[in-house]
């Protein structure tokens, strides 16, 4: 029911800024819970933020709690994840994913995934 499409991605130095773009297709978008992962060579895909459909409520992980913020815009069927401050350890495959139920921090729990979108941020 729903199609999840990232950009946005690219290479940014140290201390720098980039904002990820999620294109979503589906009727009911306005409906669904929206989140971010990220996966790093070698490592597991891990959550990064979420937002519920309304737009109101979002959580972050501690390890972007400050510089990273996620929006969303119904009208358009889009979701955002505006980046600062990006540090080497933020260099990742990032994903978009759609949940039908709630808000939450688990992986499996999430409906729809994008393709993801590559980010590579240089000491």
């Amino acid at each position: 029911q729903v199609q999840l499409v990232e950009s946005g991605g690219g290479l940014v130095q140290a201390g720098g800024s980039l904002r990820l773009s999620c294109a979503a297709s589906g009727r009911t978008f306005r409906t669904y819970v929206m989140a971010w992962f990220r996966q790093a060579p070698g490592k597991e895909r891990e959550f990064v933020a979420a937002i519920s459909w309304e737009g109101i409520s979002t959580y972050y992980a501690d390890s972007v709690k400050g510089r990273f913020t996620i929006s969303r815009d119904n009208a358009k069927n889009m979701v955002y994840l505006r980046m600062n401050s990006l540090r080497p350890e933020d260099t990742a495959v990032y994903y978009c994913a759609a949940d039908t139920s709630k808000i939450t921090t688990m992986d499996y729990e999430y409906d729809y995934w994008g393709q993801g979108t590559q980010v590579t941020v240089s000491s």
